[in-house]
């Protein structure tokens, strides 16, 4: 039986010693703990990416579920998505405010097969609907996340701040397009899996941007743009400046390059992070792992939380190159 699994965390210019590193470690390895135990007793990749993520929805340090940013209104809207690279089947809920797990979410849609995107109020009233656990909204917060909030609208009210920004004054008024800014930081956590069936699979989940405008939606939910599985090629979820993987649909960009341009994963993957992101402004990174089992993680900024493990293997995690 032979599986691979990578997750991660979110990236952006997470710098040496700035942060209790070991923390981010032990969250990263929980969640490959716990995929990695569906993939060992012979569970599919969809089921193992949806536990690897619900570990990291779960972990305050993450940007999705408890620990999530807030918006403007000081709530939380939070987005999921999942794909299954056997069929092409996804599911994805945006925009939800109850749902504890919203990666739950989405793989209950992919499971029912009736849509594949379902928003705001009508996804909280599906997930309650098929049984699954639900919270009021302050659940989600954190002590850190609204201290954030706090002091990014006392700097700039308007402005919009990615995950793990520090202190520091340029950062907090930074909008959204400063993102080559190195002060900037991408919360989104992610997963993907290749089964001892050769089946593929993706999961990505995010709270979005501090401060950002109510109903604001990212790629994260978005088929081709923030999650992407197809068996014929790769799996892929990516993290970092929303917008700018949705004008580039980072993950069908991904497979397209491989499936119509002969290209391996590892220079798709590149050529994507490091040339059409940065040429739209866009950056971030990705984890990509191919049918052969192959994996690449490139990312564009100082450091990217990631981890891996393969079949009869250690685990390892790691935040820089």
């Amino acid at each position: 039986m032979r599986y691979v699994l990578a997750v991660h965390g979110g990236a952006g210019t997470i710098l040496p010693g700035q942060q209790d590193e070991a923390r981010y470690h032990a969250g990263l390895r929980e969640a490959l703990a716990a995929g990695e135990a569906v993939l060992r007793a012979g569970g599919s990749a969809v089921q193992a990416v949806v536990a690897s993520v619900v570990a990291l929805e779960d972990c305050p340090l993450f940007n999705a579920g408890h620990g999530a940013v807030l918006t403007s209104a000081g709530t939380h809207e939070l987005d999921a998505g999942v794909m299954d690279g056997l069929g092409l089947c996804a599911g994805a809920v945006a925009g939800v405010r109850h749902v504890r797990n919203p990666v739950r979410a989405a793989h209950a849609l992919l499971a029912e097969g009736r849509c594949v995107l379902l928003g705001a109020e009508a996804a909280d009233r599906f997930a309650a609907a098929v049984g699954l656990a639900t919270v009021p909204n302050h659940y989600f917060t954190t002590p850190h996340r609204l201290a954030q909030l706090r002091a990014l609208q006392a700097a700039a009210p308007t402005a919009t701040a990615l995950d793990h920004a520090d202190d520091d004054e340029r950062m907090r008024r930074a909008p959204l397009h400063a993102a080559s800014d190195d002060s900037a930081r991408f919360g989104t956590v992610g997963a993907v899996a290749l089964d001892a069936h050769g089946n593929l699979a993706a999961a990505t989940s995010t709270g979005g941007m501090s401060n950002k405008r109510p109903g604001r939606i990212g790629d994260t939910p978005l088929v081709g743009a923030g999650v992407y599985a197809n068996n014929a090629t790769c799996a892929v979820s990516a993290t970092g400046t929303g917008e700018h993987f949705i004008r580039a649909c980072v993950g069908h960009d991904i497979h397209a390059r491989i499936a119509h341009g002969g290209a391996s994963l590892a220079s798709a993957a590149h050529a994507v992070v490091h040339q059409s992101l940065p040429a739209l402004g866009g950056s971030g990174g990705v984890i990509a792992l191919a049918r052969d089992g192959s994996l690449a993680m490139p990312f564009n900024v100082c450091g990217m939380y990631h981890g891996w493990v393969r079949s009869g293997e250690p685990p390892g995690t790691a935040i820089f190159p």
